[in-house]
């Protein structure tokens, strides 16, 4: 192993397991360099034919580590990121978090939780399309995930907006745009993620989370009221319940709400920690649904399947990237990229701008996660030279990549949708995100001109 230096704040050092002498060098080495490049070349062509991004960046990681250090040590690192992986009580945290999520969509809490928004909120013009962005918060909270969020709200409200005469293509375009806020909204499973690979509190990022997720609904309700004020027909008025349903309705979604309150509340007090949080929602939405009768053996498999799934999905990515992030680092690609970038003399501005654009595009293109693991190596050590602080920039990191979910041409949360609701036309999905799209850019812009949105509260609470 001939480079020590490391650009990345996740890859595993295989000086410190005993491979090899390492032999530190003052800069990375030009045939180190050309064969770090072809590597990437290689990885985007694998991934262009649609090769299984954690699978691309594993064999691109060992092929080329092959090539740099020998393939002996490489190999080794099939064996040695899968156990780092798989023994990890962080990443722990996120197959717990999905299955609480999918425990609770198969108890039914996610249709409690939507019947208590549309009460709140149905008999206002659009009022359904407030009650679907409320509960994609909610949900979020719940879930952790966008997709799942998507996709879950795709099945429990776009029925009932299609059913009361709402516009098919701001009835898509409010779940495909309000299952983003399963990324922003604690505990979020990218943040874990992000607070895993960077060696930053996850608590602290969820807290920074909270003002963010919080202007994200709020710029929503916004861009609503004012869509549905320009295009009336857009949507349709509910009649009001009345307080008595209103107080029915909030009594039959105890689960729902004692769920949420048990993991955040849990988390945010100082009962649980975070791994804890997460076991504990898990066994309270399996206790919930067997408590209630709403859980079924075949519903109960079915979310052990999904999660598995999703679980195994993550991990691979999260291998791969580990393997592929030791290679990069072992030719000095992502040390000489922000020696490059800061050569330039641009100012930091410029340069912050340049890599928001750059997530806006990976985002509507890639895997969030996939997107944000690819990039770390390179990104991370820029920010933090920059002086930016790394907290702020996981936020601004999952909001950006938040708004690429639902950016055109592709956009993940679009084509989730999609799949769900084939009968929807791409077109008309894209029609109803506009609104969203103008909303999300709106509070991009202000989270990064005034970075105390996001850092005011973990600091307050003593976690910066």
């Amino acid at each position: 192993h001939r480079y020590c230096g490391s650009a990345s704040p996740f890859s595993y050092s295989l000086c410190s397991r005993g491979y090899a002498t390492c032999h530190h060098h003052g800069a990375a080495m030009t045939d180190d360099m050309a064969v770090g490049l072809a590597g990437f070349a290689a990885l985007f062509l694998m991934i262009l034919l649609q090769v299984p991004v954690g699978i691309a960046m594993a064999l691109a990681g060992v092929v080329g580590t092959g090539i740099l250090i020998g393939f002996e040590p490489a190999l080794a690192l099939l064996a040695i990121e899968p156990s780092a992986a798989l023994a990890s009580e962080s990443l722990a945290i996120i197959s717990m978090f999905l299955l609480m999520g999918n425990l609770a969509h198969a108890g039914g809490l996610s249709a409690e939780l939507y019947r208590l928004a549309d009460d709140a909120f149905g008999h206002l013009k659009g009022g359904l399309i407030y009650a679907t962005i409320g509960t994609c918060a909610g949900f979020g909270a719940i879930s952790g995930s966008s997709v799942a969020t998507t996709a879950t709200m795709a099945r429990v409200a776009l029925p009932e907006m299609l059913d009361r005469g709402y516009a098919r293509s701001i009835a898509a375009g409010s779940i495909a745009a309000g299952g983003t806020l399963g990324m922003i909204i604690p505990p979020s499973l990218v943040l874990i993620l992000y607070g895993v690979l960077t060696e930053n509190s996850i608590i602290a990022l969820f807290l920074a989370a909270i003002v963010p997720g919080c202007l994200a609904v709020v710029f929503y309700f916004l861009s609503v009221g004012v869509t549905v004020r320009l295009a009336p027909t857009l949507a349709r008025t509910g009649p009001r319940k009345s307080l008595s349903t209103q107080l029915t309705t909030l009594k039959q979604s105890w689960g729902v709400l004692a769920l949420i309150i048990a993991v955040t509340g849990g988390i945010y007090g100082g009962v649980f920690t975070v791994p804890e949080a997460a076991s504990v929602g898990a066994s309270l939405a399996l206790l919930l649904g067997v408590v209630r009768k709403k859980l079924t053996r075949a519903s109960f498999f079915e979310s052990l399947s999904e999660t598995a799934s999703s679980t195994g999905m993550i991990f691979i990515i999260i291998i791969g990237a580990s393997i592929y992030a030791y290679f990069a680092t072992l030719s000095g690609l992502p040390s000489a990229a922000v020696q490059g970038i800061q050569s330039l003399g641009l100012p930091d501005w410029a340069l912050l701008a340049a890599l928001l654009l750059f997530y806006l595009a990976l985002g509507a293109i890639f895997d969030t996660i996939a997107a944000m693991v690819l990039t770390l190596p390179v990104v991370y050590p820029l920010i933090i030279g920059m002086g930016y602080d790394p907290i702020w920039w996981g936020v601004i990191n999952i909001v950006v990549l938040e708004l690429g979910m639902i950016t055109p041409p592709f956009g993940i949360n679009v084509f989730v949708l999609y799949g769900i609701r084939s009968d929807l036309p791409l077109g008309q999905i894209y029609r109803g995100i506009v609104p969203f799209l103008i909303a999300d850019t709106l509070r991009l812009g202000l989270l990064v001109s005034v970075p105390t949105l996001s850092l005011w509260l973990p600091r307050q609470l003593g976690w910066l």
